[in-house]
C-alpha cells in the first residue's frame, strides 16, 4: 500500500498524484483518461484500462484421474475457457466423464471436439446471475425436497423419494454456479457494485450457501430411507413424531434464510429456541421405535437424525445473519 495526501487547489478541487510507476506501465501520459468508480464500501477504484476489452482466461488440462475435479475448480475459479487434450486420441471413458462434468455445470458447454481434445467454453454472463436470486432458487429446491422427503417416507411412495434425489443435481449445480459468480464478484469491484453484493457478503452467501446444499443431502438421506423401506407406510403414531419434527426444522432453516435476507438478528436468535423441542421430539421417536417398530428401526431412525442435522444446518445459517452494514 502506497499511501498519499490529498491536495485542494483554489477552486476547492480535490486531487491525488497516481504513481509515475504504475502510469507508465499502463501507458499513461498526458490528456490519457482513466475511469473512476466508487464501491459500494466507499473506496475508489481508478481504471486505466477501461476500454480494453477483457481477455478470456484459458485453461488447458490432460486426462487424468482426477480431471473431472479439475475440470470442477478451473470452473469456480472463473475460467471462460477449459481445454482439454489428450496427448494422442483422447478414450472413450474421458470423454464421457467430461461430458459429465460440463452438464453438471451450469452454463459450461462443449463449443469444440475431435480425435484429442475437447474445448468447453462458460456462456454465462456474470451480471445477469445475482447471488440472491441464485441462493433463493437453490433453497426453493432445497426446501421442496426435504418436504417431499418426509412425505415419501410416511406414506411410503417409493417414486416421490426417487424424485427427491434426483432433484439433488439441481442444488449442486446452483451451488457450483453461485461459488463461481462469489469469486468473480471479489476479484471485480464493479461487478460487486451492478449486482449490489459487497465483497465482504460473499464469504456469508458461500456459507449460507454450503449450509442449503446440506440440507439438500440430509433430504437424500431421508429418500433413501424412505426407498429402503419399499412403500412401508409408518404407522399414525410415528408418523405424527416425525412430522412434528420435520415442521420444526423445516421453519427454521426457512426462517433462518429470510432472516439473513432481512438481515433481522431478533428472528434468528429466536430459532435456537427450538433446541430442546427437537431433542426431545427425537427421544421420544428413538423410544416409540424401538418398542414398536423394530423391524424398521434403522432406516427411521436414520431419517430421524437426517432431520436434526437439518435444523442443526438452519440454525448455522441463522448464525451467520449480521446486521445491514452502514
Amino acid at each position: 500500500m502506497e499511501l498519499r495526501k490529498v491536495q485542494r487547489t483554489g477552486g476547492g478541487t480535490f486531487f491525488v498524484c497516481l504513481p509515475k510507476d504504475w502510469a507508465t506501465r499502463n501507458g499513461l501520459d498526458k490528456s490519457s483518461v482513466v475511469a473512476l468508480s466508487e464501491t459500494p464500501d466507499g473506496r475508489l477504484i481508478v481504471n486505466a484500462r477501461h476500454s480494453v476489452e477483457r481477455t478470456p482466461q484459458i485453461a488447458s488440462l490432460l486426462p487424468s484421474p482426477l480431471l473431472d475435479r479439475e475440470i470442477m475448480g478451473k470452473y469456480l475459479l472463473g475460467y471462460d475457457i477449459i481445454r482439454v487434450e489428450a496427448k494422442d486420441r483422447m478414450s472413450p471413458g474421458d470423454r464421457e466423464r467430461i461430458k459429465q462434468s460440463s452438464s453438471r455445470l451450469i452454463g459450461l458447454e462443449i463449443v469444440e471436439e475431435d480425435y484429442s481434445k475437447i474445448v468447453m467454453q462458460s456462456l454465462l454472463e456474470p451480471s445477469a446471475f445475482p447471488p440472491d436470486k441464485i441462493l433463493q432458487r437453490e433453497q426453493s429446491i432445497a426446501s421442496s425436497m426435504h418436504r417431499d422427503a418426509v412425505t415419501a417416507l410416511i406414506e411410503g411412495d417409493e417414486h416421490m423419494a426417487r424424485n427427491v434425489v434426483a432433484r439433488d443435481v439441481e442444488v449442486n449445480r446452483l451451488y457450483f454456479l453461485l461459488v463461481r459468480i462469489l469469486r468473480t464478484v471479489i476479484q471485480n469491484p464493479s461487478l460487486s457494485e451492478r449486482l449490489g453484493i459487497l465483497p465482504i457478503d460473499c464469504l456469508d452467501y458461500r456459507l449460507t450457501a454450503s449450509l442449503v446444499e446440506a440440507i439438500g443431502d440430509k433430504s437424500v438421506q431421508l429418500a433413501e430411507a424412505a426407498v429402503e423401506l419399499s412403500g412401508v407406510k409408518i404407522q399414525r403414531d410415528l408418523a405424527q413424531l416425525l412430522l412434528k419434527l420435520h415442521k420444526v426444522a423445516f421453519d427454521t432453516h426457512e426462517s433462518a434464510l429470510k432472516a439473513m435476507f432481512a438481515r433481522d438478528i431478533a428472528s434468528a436468535e429466536a430459532l435456537r429456541g427450538e433446541r430442546k423441542t427437537v431433542e426431545n421430539l427425537l427421544s421420544e421417536v428413538e423410544s416409540l421405535v424401538h418398542r414398536s417398530y423394530s423391524s424398521m428401526a434403522f432406516q427411521v431412525l436414520a431419517a430421524a437424525s437426517a432431520i436434526r442435522q437439518i435444523y442443526g444446518h438452519g440454525v448455522d445459517i441463522a448464525d451467520l445473519v449480521m446486521p445491514r452494514t452502514p
